[in-house]
């Protein structure tokens, strides 16, 4: 019965296709962090040519499935390795060193598999998932790249994280779900097979969901929009909904569109962390492309020195790394903690994200002004570097945001205090 209602999701033909195995038994978080570092070396002699065409990385998610890190965070009852934020956001920063989209694309899919596992265990806070849907989701993901993303940005509403409702329809006919509307930076695009699609329905009380839609389904169309400054492999191209039929319980989170888009703490954390692990990683291989180049280019008028000799050269390199330095220190202690059940995760999480996403921003423009023309030629990669991490900044809820929220929430309180009457002296 439950195969005839869920529609299936398709495999997207851009992504070689492993045939289905059992899936292996869990490994060590030591084996599994060494495969991520031998991928990051093989992902990074392709990125230069990928950020040149746009062209999806495809090999690179199916080389990551044949290795079984696409399962990372499914839980090991259903075949995963189980794992926690803080070897997931290690593993996508380790892959984002050698390249940010392709890490980027699969900070998405740990995320909501994260939060699948969470609601399969009934843990306080998490999201409902209609069990024959999460199963479906799970299986999917251990027999082949079946990659997920959420899918919310649209062209009037720009990001949900200001606010406002979405265009996107979905509206009941018998037994069906049909979904109208139009979206925007869908990361990962072609390469997707579910996408979790943020809609209000047309009832004369509008609710408003997360509707689970195989992206190979009739009338789902990707529109090639996507052609940024950086992150240009993430494919993160429109998608145009017509009319698309899915069963009644492909849906998640349902509520009453007055109380507007909800947030789930843990996925916050889970979204503020690899988020901002994805740019660290950016920002750390310029830092290593820095390093090597200041060590070898040695001018005639240093008599046989580098330039990492020179003492200015060695406070600017210094002040990077201390920014990337801090940027882990925040990155760990917010994993940790999230892990640990702390209730101000999602807090620290917004701290830690906007903490790193500055830092690496920083770090490769001073990178850049360092090494003057190499830096900037196209054939060194710190230019592209410097390019992936000037997207950091539009990732929702963006830094300003988080400021505005900050600044917000500290003048209120002093406010209130202000207003309290004084003791008597």
């Amino acid at each position: 019965m439950t195969s005839n209602i869920l529609a299936r999701a398709k495999r997207p033909a851009d992504i070689p296709q492993t045939p289905a195995t059992p899936p292996a038994p869990p490994e060590t978080e030591a084996s599994l962090l060494a495969h991520a570092h031998e991928l990051a070396r093989e992902f990074a002699q392709q990125a230069a040519d990928h950020d040149r065409t746009g062209a999806v990385p495809a090999d690179q998610i199916a080389a990551l499935f044949r290795r079984g890190l696409l399962r990372l965070t499914i839980a090991r009852r259903d075949g995963g390795h189980g794992a926690g934020l803080p070897l997931a956001r290690r593993i996508v920063q380790t892959l984002a060193e050698g390249d940010p989209s392709v890490a980027l694309i699969v900070a998405m899919h740990y995320s909501y598999h994260a939060g699948i596992a969470r609601a399969r265990r009934k843990l306080p806070g998490a999201q409902s998932w209609p069990e024959a849907l999460a199963r479906t989701l799970i299986q999917d993901a251990l027999q082949a790249p079946a990659l997920i993303n959420a899918i919310q940005v649209e062209p009037e509403l720009g990001s949900p994280s200001f606010g406002g409702l979405p265009k996107t329809i979905a509206r009941q006919e018998g037994r069906h779900w049909r979904i109208t509307g139009h979206k925007r930076y869908a990361t990962g695009s072609h390469l997707l097979s579910w996408l979790a699609v943020l809609a209000m329905t047309d009832e004369a009380s509008p609710r408003i969901g997360v509707f689970l839609v195989p992206r190979q389904t009739p009338g789902v169309h990707i529109i090639e929009t996507w052609n940024p400054l950086g992150m240009r492999a993430t494919a993160s191209h429109d998608i145009q909904f017509q009319d698309v039929a899915i069963p009644l319980n492909q849906v998640i989170e349902l509520h009453e569109a007055s109380q507007g888009l909800r947030r789930d703490p843990q996925t916050l954390s889970w979204y503020f962390s690899l988020i901002a692990s994805v740019y660290t990683g950016a920002a750390q291989s310029a830092q290593d492309w820095l390093t090597q180049f200041l060590t070898q280019r040695r001018p005639s008028a240093l008599a046989g020195g580098s330039l990492a000799d020179l003492p200015t050269v060695q406070d600017t390199v210094g002040r990077i790394q201390l920014w990337l330095d801090a940027s882990n220190a925040l990155l760990d202690h917010h994993a940790d903690a999230y892990d640990q059940g702390a209730a101000d995760a999602a807090a620290l999480g917004a701290v830690a994200k906007y903490t790193a996403v500055e830092n690496a921003v920083q770090a490769t423009a001073l990178a850049l002004e360092l090494a003057g023309n190499h830096g900037l030629s196209r054939d060194n990669p710190l230019e592209r570097h410097y390019r992936d991490t000037q997207c950091a900044r539009i990732h929702s809820p963006p830094n300003p945001l988080l400021r505005g929220n900050a600044g917000r929430a500290i003048l209120q309180k002093a406010s209130a205090g202000s207003s309290a009457p004084r003791p008597p002296a």
